[in-house]
This record gives C-alpha cells, sequence and structure tokens, in this order.
C-alpha cells in the first residue's frame, strides 16, 4: 500500500529540491513534478516527490483524517 502525505513546504534550494515539514518530521523532497510550488504551501509527497498543491483546508481535513486513524490503530497504553 502507497500513502501520500500531505507536508508544508519551508524551503525551496535553488537546484529544485525543497523541504517539508508535518509535526516537526522534515524530509527533502524532489520539485519537478510542480516547479510551481511555494515555501507555505501543502503538498502531497509520495516516495521523495511533490505531486500535487494542496488548498490549505483540504490538507488540514487529510492531516485529522491520519490523526484520527492514528488514534484509532494505537495500541493502548500499559498501565
Amino acid at each position: 500500500m502507497c500513502l501520500a502525505v500531505p507536508m508544508r513546504l519551508v524551503e525551496i534550494s535553488g537546484d529544485g529540491v525543497g523541504k517539508v515539514d508535518t509535526g516537526g518530521v522534515t524530509a527533502p523532497v524532489s520539485l519537478m513534478m510542480i516547479p510551481h510550488a511555494q515555501v507555505g504551501d501543502y503538498l502531497i509527497i509520495h516516495a521523495g516527490f511533490g505531486i500535487e498543491v494542496l488548498d490549505a483546508n483540504e490538507a488540514e481535513i487529510r492531516l485529522d483524517l491520519f490523526r484520527e486513524l492514528a488514534e484509532a490503530t494505537a495500541e493502548p497504553a500499559e498501565p
């Protein structure tokens, strides 16, 4: 199963590579497929490539769904 995650673009270097962040986790990403992306945009990231620029509201909806899923599948804490 593949999973594409919304992440916020926090930096763009001159070589078509950016840095994205979600929840304090950062990663380098290729911007080859979305050269119009700008710092502050939410991007869909898959396999190290930015593949889509998202509206901020849509990104928040998707991130909320990921959080809900993580909570629902988390192992209960041991007493």
